[in-house]
Order: C-alpha cells, then structure tokens, then sequence
C-alpha cells in the first residue's frame, strides 16, 4: 500500500506566492455568481416591499454581498430615494441598508 502525504509534499517545491494564489483560486471557487432579475420578477418584488411597507408585515429579503447571497428577515422601516437603499430592521432590532440593486428576491416572512 502506497502511503501518500497528498499536498504536504507538494508544498516544499513551491513558493509560497504560488501556495497563496492556488488558496485564492480555491476560495474563489466558493463565490456565487450575481443573476439578472426579469422584469416580471422586478415588478413582483416592488408589490411586495410596497405592500410590506403600507401594512408593516414582515419580509425575507435575499441580497447579493461579498460575492455572496445572504438573507435579511425583518421589517422594511423606509426607503431612502435618494441613496436608493432599502432600510430594514430585523427581530434583533439591528437597521441593514441594502441597496435595491443588489436584492434578489422578496418574500413574505411566515411569523
């Protein structure tokens, strides 16, 4: 039986900028890519943060950051016009700001 060591012998020939780049490369593998969101879509997800907002009803809003999707529940407390970001308070009464253009889908919150 052949006992092989896999990367660890491997690492002594390289530098050590190649071992960095060949991590990187790997975390970038775990990066999801941004979709584009259909008009339907689009004007789906504006009834719902303007039926949110009017009856203060509680939303999953999904948004794109860091290369990542991440999900927000909680309230929709304003929207800002002028920096065209979505204020949303969540059930530990921490505000995120959100910018309109990186949400990718809302939904009612069933709480």
């Amino acid at each position: 039986m052949i006992r092989d060591r896999g990367r660890i012998k491997w690492t002594s020939m390289m530098l050590p900028e190649h071992v960095k780049l060949l991590r990187d490369w790997a975390k970038e593998d775990t990066y999801d890519q941004r979709r584009e969101i259909d008009e339907q879509k689009l004007e789906r997800m504006n009834d719902i943060i303007s039926e949110a907002m009017e009856f203060g009803k509680s939303v999953t809003i999904t948004h794109y950051r860091h290369q990542n999707y991440e999900i927000i529940i909680g309230n929709i407390h304003f929207w800002d016009d002028i920096n065209q970001k979505l204020h949303i308070v969540d059930r530990f009464e921490e505000i995120h700001r959100i910018h309109i253009s990186a949400i990718a889908d809302v939904r009612f919150s069933m709480q």
